[in-house]
């Protein structure tokens, strides 16, 4: 009889589907993106654009590649949707007067404004959770560390 430990995973365990820790974050992002989602609608938002939004509420006056350090995106994905979100006049795109390789990022009055009726977004996918705030901060630290764990392994 082979000696078999309790905790041991056989190859073709491993690679079932419910096993996969990439999976488990892959499909609540997409649920969690499906709340968002629903959200944000009223706020004439994507996803996507809400994260820009959130930087730039932070930090107003950022360049294209600033925001995406923040955002770890590149400019690719991101010019586009600067563009989408200067087209609804909630950013302006100017070039920096230093460099003009470089692309200034500003909330316009209609994009500051926004901030007042995002605020509630936050609590509301908090409820969504189900997560109190003392189990949901531990979980999104836990989080955060793994990212940049597996930003460690990514190549140059």
């Amino acid at each position: 009889m082979a000696n078999k430990t309790p905790n041991a995973i056989t190859a073709a365990d491993a690679l079932k589907l419910d096993r996969q820790l990439c999976f488990a974050l892959h499909s609540t992002s997409l649920a969690m993106t499906k709340v968002y989602r629903k959200l944000l609608a009223p706020l004439g938002l994507t996803y996507p654009q809400y994260l820009v939004m959130l930087v730039l509420w932070e930090q107003d006056g950022l360049t294209v590649s600033q925001i995406g350090e923040h955002l770890f995106l590149d400019s690719a994905t991101l010019t586009p949707l600067l563009k989408r979100l200067e087209t609804a006049e909630l950013v302006a795109r100017t070039r920096a007067a230093q460099d003009e390789r470089q692309v200034v990022i500003t909330l316009t009055r209609a994009g500051k404004a926004l901030k007042t009726k995002a605020a509630r977004v936050p609590q509301q996918v908090l409820c969504a959770t189900a997560l109190d705030i003392q189990h949901a901060g531990p979980l999104k630290a836990q989080l955060e560390a793994l990212r940049q764990q597996l930003h460690q392994h990514l190549p140059d």
